[in-house]
């Protein structure tokens, strides 16, 4: 029985239109919508007065107009990024145009892959590189609010969350979202370490994550172990396909993903390879030659 995740996918809001959150959470949503955003980037804006934008989003000047019409009136004293995709982080440069804020994140893309000299995709942003690099359990304060640094590598190797301490409101980016799971790409999205930072969030009392696309999550605990469990599934699914003869990932995609269209058949055989790494480093396959799309694996006997 495959595994039920509850994934909300439900969401009111007008691209441009600031949306009031909470107290100290308001939204405002890029006009990017696709099958990887949903609806489009959601930038957070935290605090009143004196704020902290999470996630600027792509380099969209329209965006940025809505930003800044939704903090008019207000300083903009930090700009805090969960990673590197271009839907997260070029909005950057766009808004140090019009004020003077540091950027804080846990590095350039692959920062959390660098030291071993691993490359990465080409869509990321690499351009960006904090000018405060923060590392887990950092807090950031602002005026009248705080957040929680909370590193959570897997989907890339720089992601990581921000935890509005007022209202223990995380902000999970990529990391965990309520209408779809994340793509976790080889090399710089990493199975294992995603898992890890899945687990690391059930031991945290976080009472609602704020992804960067999507609607909110009350559920948090439910959510993630769903999400856990979805993975178990997927290596199921990879196992019983090598079993039945089926050896090669492109081979592999149409039997697993039963629901997707051919046109996501790339995104979803980068997820299948990251499965596969992870279970060659745990010794349960082998293959002939370098970990990849077009080798053959076979089950460790």
């Amino acid at each position: 029985m495959a595994v039920s995740i509850p994934f909300r996918r439900e969401l009111e809001f007008e691209y441009g239109h600031v949306d009031e959150l909470s107290p100290n959470i308001r939204r405002v949503i890029a006009n990017n919508p696709s099958p990887f955003t949903l609806y489009g980037t959601g930038t957070y804006i935290l605090g009143r007065g004196s704020v902290a934008v999470v996630d600027p989003g792509p380099a969209d000047a329209a965006h940025i107009e809505a930003i800044l019409k939704a903090t008019e009136g207000e300083q903009i004293s930090h700009v805090l990024v969960t990673h590197t995709h271009a839907d997260h982080s070029p909005g950057c440069r766009l808004l140090r145009e019009h004020v003077d804020a540091p950027t804080y994140g846990f590095g350039p893309h692959g920062s959390g892959m660098l030291e071993e000299g691993v490359a990465t995709e080409e869509s990321a942003d690499r351009d960006f590189d904090p000018d405060v690099k923060v590392r887990h359990g950092d807090i950031v304060e602002g005026d009248g609010w705080s957040v929680e640094c909370v590193y959570t590598p897997g989907h890339t190797s720089n992601h990581i969350c921000y935890q509005l301490r007022e209202e223990r409101a995380l902000f999970t980016g990529d990391h965990v979202m309520g209408w779809s799971t994340s793509i976790v790409s080889p090399p710089d999205g990493d199975m294992q370490r995603y898992i890890e930072s899945l687990r690391l969030l059930l031991d945290r009392d976080d009472a609602r994550y704020w992804p960067t696309h999507g609607p909110a999550i009350t559920e948090t605990h439910r959510h993630v172990e769903a999400f856990i469990e979805h993975r178990r599934e997927r290596e199921v699914q990879i196992l019983d396909c090598i079993r039945r003869g089926i050896h090669r990932i492109a081979e592999m995609v149409p039997q697993i993903y039963l629901e997707i269209p051919e046109f996501m058949y790339g995104a979803a055989g980068r997820s299948v390879l990251a499965h596969v790494v992870y279970l060659v480093q745990r010794d349960e396959l082998v293959c002939a030659g370098e970990l990849g799309m077009d080798v053959d694996y076979h089950l460790r006997t």
